[in-house]
């Protein structure tokens, strides 16, 4: 088994190598520069269309749910733990790496929220398919379907098998636990387990089944209302070891550009060395945080009511914005102002733990306390986001049958059940390589595709669809 995890393990490092993460910001900047830096110069009609409703818009959410639901899936424990990973890694300089790769992904997000639109296409059920499946297909022509069909297999082994499904209840029964020490061990089917890991899972495995079985527009409204209050809540405790510690802040900008730029070398590395290990690291991370070139976000954005690509693009850019730009921005500020990064003993969530203690003006046991409700709403939307993605990717591969979907919704349930009870290590690096292959399709895609992605946005811009509609008074 050592051997099966250790051969895992190298698949994993070389998916995830310098090639697919230099692919993957390639095609970020190819964009910015094809759209003359949009995500300047339209963030703020975007934030704008976030929040409204098209008027007459063809779909089966609106674009604000489409949003929320490819958020549920994006926001997850990576804005917590893999922020912590990465800057105790790499320093704190590889934050300001991660937030170059947000600047480019956002460009990289809206090509995908815009082509989702443009090719998307709606069963006999009234059902809105789309995604890169769809715009590899018609996009680049029926020449391309196996890459299509590859996008769509590596979609459904992703969610089922890992990313969806056991690390995401895994994480929430961890971070229960951790919060619940010394709760009693029980025995089920000779697997020794506490009882606040047998009532947890439960507990989710239930709350998951009601949502997902209802489908998208389930998980959409469910989305709609979790997604902002565990945004809002988790930014306002940011927000607030910001304001109790505001004068730490220019020290820590500091420490961050120097990293970034080998001022101020990591302990065990150069500066040359502090550069390297800060950008990989920065930008490893940021991707897999906010999932640009992933092509998972398009598969919700495909489902919005809505007529205009373009708006739509906008709105779906929103989503790297909030998560990388705000989100793990603040955690990383926080986790370096505290120096909780620099503890050789911590790891992953334990360094953020350490950071909300030291930096929120409550008891200890309090700020753990939240910060573990934080972690088990991100990784539950993660769970309810997913599992619309799996479904999307086995619909195209094997059609859009009623009962084959009802099936497979009751094969991801079941998955998340036995959760707790599985060994992670293995499943988040198989997650991770099914992740990374994922990208490989939907980046080549949108780089085909960037001239269609700038024609449509040109066009949109110069009609002037995006200005106010102006009131005619009667005299």
């Amino acid at each position: 088994m050592e051997k099966v995890n250790s051969l895992i393990q190298s698949i994993d490092d070389a998916v995830w190598g310098m090639p697919l993460i230099i692919f993957i910001m390639v095609c970020g900047v190819l964009l910015t520069f094809r759209l003359g830096f949009l995500q300047l110069r339209r963030l703020k009609l975007a934030l704008k269309y976030m929040v409204g409703r098209e008027e007459d818009g063809d779909g089966e959410v609106t674009s604000f749910g489409a949003l929320c639901t490819a958020l549920s899936a994006t926001i997850g424990t990576g804005n917590i733990v893999g922020v912590a990973t990465a800057v105790s890694v790499g320093g704190p300089g590889a934050l300001f790496w991660m937030e170059i790769a947000a600047f480019f992904g956002m460009a990289t997000k809206y090509a995908e929220g815009l082509l989702a639109i443009k090719y998307r296409t709606s069963d006999k059920s009234e059902h809105y398919l789309g995604g890169p499946f769809y715009y590899i297909e018609k996009g680049m022509g029926g020449k391309w379907k196996w890459l299509a069909k590859a996008f769509a297999l590596f979609g459904v082994l992703a969610g089922l098998l890992g990313i969806g499904t056991i690390t995401q209840i895994n994480g929430i029964t961890s971070a229960a636990n951790g919060f619940f020490e010394h709760s009693p061990i029980v025995n089920i089917a000779g697997f020794e387990v506490t009882r606040v890991t047998m009532i947890t899972g439960l507990l989710v495995t239930a709350a998951a089944a009601f949502v997902i079985i209802g489908g998208i527009k389930s998980i959409s409204k469910v989305s709609e209302i979790i997604v902002p209050f565990m945004a809002v809540a988790y930014v306002l405790c940011a927000l607030i070891i910001m304001v109790t510690h505001y004068k730490e802040i220019p020290g820590a900008i500091v420490e961050i550009f120097g990293g970034a730029f080998g001022i101020r070398p990591i302990a065990g590395a150069g500066a040359g060395g502090t550069i390297i290990l800060a950008m990989q690291k920065g930008v490893a991370r940021g991707i897999f945080s906010n999932e640009a070139g992933l092509g998972s976000a398009p598969i919700a954005a495909a489902a919005a009511k809505t007529k205009e690509p373009v708006r739509q693009g906008l709105v779906t850019m929103t989503g790297t914005f909030i998560d990388t730009i705000c989100i793990c921005t603040m955690t990383g500020l926080s986790i370096i102002m505290s120096g909780a990064w620099s503890d050789p003993d911590l790891k992953g969530v334990a360094i953020t733990t350490a950071a909300f203690k030291y930096g929120l003006p409550f008891p200890e046991r309090v700020s753990a306390f939240i910060l573990m409700l934080c972690l088990v709403f991100f990784a539950f939307t993660t769970i309810l986001g997913w599992s619309y993605y799996a479904e999307r990717c086995l619909s195209y591969l094997f059609g859009t049958g009623e009962r084959a979907t009802k099936i497979f919704r009751w094969v991801y349930i079941a998955a998340v059940f036995i959760g707790p009870y599985m060994t992670v290590e293995a499943v988040w690096n198989l997650a991770d390589i099914f992740n990374g292959l994922m990208a490989v399709p939907n980046v080549t895609a949108l780089i085909v595709l960037s001239a269609v992605t700038a024609r449509e946005t040109k066009e949109y811009f110069s009609s002037g669809k995006h200005e106010p509609k102006k009131r005619i008074i009667a005299e």
